[in-house]
């Protein structure tokens, strides 16, 4: 564990300790999951198909002399290679009942332009909960508790309707920032496809996921207006 003082870690370092340590005691695995990834794990796995418009170049960095693999585009990618594990593990252990959840901290890539609030690069929180009688309920529960033990009680957020094709149903959470509205993270009930592509039965197994990106969530934190000045080397964001 990291204690953290003025100007000694970087933000995000710093931030993705906290994170991992409020997801521990909620009850979540930290996992860890390859950079350059499979197109399987990446997409196919998670309903994304071939024709989908996250798999054209303008998004994703495909890898040349490497066919199906990519920098992966989120690290969605990680927990699935653990719940696929998971369910592994549960049928060689006498069909024992599928429980468990992860959480993913780790560096992705999508291949656009840069401004305020996006980068080429940045780090991902990711998270998923599988089991009987899962709901939306508790995932709403979940990142309630996470934000408000991150960001302090007073947090202004909001979960708004959406769509994702690993999700279903899907929403966004927000966070109020420099007085706008700020999309932080996409979450929702795994759809049944993701269920039975990661060795699983959505007749029995439910479960909800979520993903965003944590260079945001430091913005919102410290009052950062810039996510491109994480990446600059300017010690003095160890400073805001």
């Amino acid at each position: 564990m990291i204690e953290a003082t003025a100007g000694s870690y970087h933000p995000l370092t710093i931030l993705s300790e906290e994170a991992t340590t409020t997801f521990r005691e909620m009850g979540f695995e930290p996992i860890v999951g390859p950079e350059l990834e499979t197109e399987w794990y990446n997409f196919d796995a998670l309903n994304v198909p071939k024709d989908h418009p996250a798999r054209d170049m303008q998004d994703t960095f495909f890898i040349k002399d490497m066919p199906e693999h990519v920098l992966r585009t989120h690290s969605t990618s990680a927990t699935a290679r653990a719940l696929e594990q998971l369910a592994k593990d549960c049928s060689k252990d006498g069909d024992k009942k599928i429980s468990g959840a992860f959480i993913s901290i780790g560096k992705v890539f999508r291949n656009e332009a840069t401004d305020a609030t996006h980068e080429m690069q940045f780090y991902q929180i990711d998270g998923t909960m599988v089991g009987e009688n899962i709901n939306i309920s508790n995932l709403k529960a979940i990142l309630t508790y996470f934000y408000k033990k991150i960001l302090g009680n007073d947090v202004e957020m909001e979960f708004r309707p959406s769509y994702f094709p690993f999700v279903e149903p899907g929403l966004e959470v927000w966070l109020k920032f420099k007085n706008e509205w700020l999309e932080v993270m996409g979450a929702g009930m795994l759809h049944p496809n993701v269920i039975k592509n990661l060795c699983m039965d959505p007749e029995k197994v439910q479960g909800f996921a979520f993903g965003g990106g944590l260079d945001r969530i430091a913005m919102v934190k410290w009052n950062i207006p810039d996510v491109r000045y994480f990446y600059q080397g300017d010690l003095r964001v160890n400073q805001w």
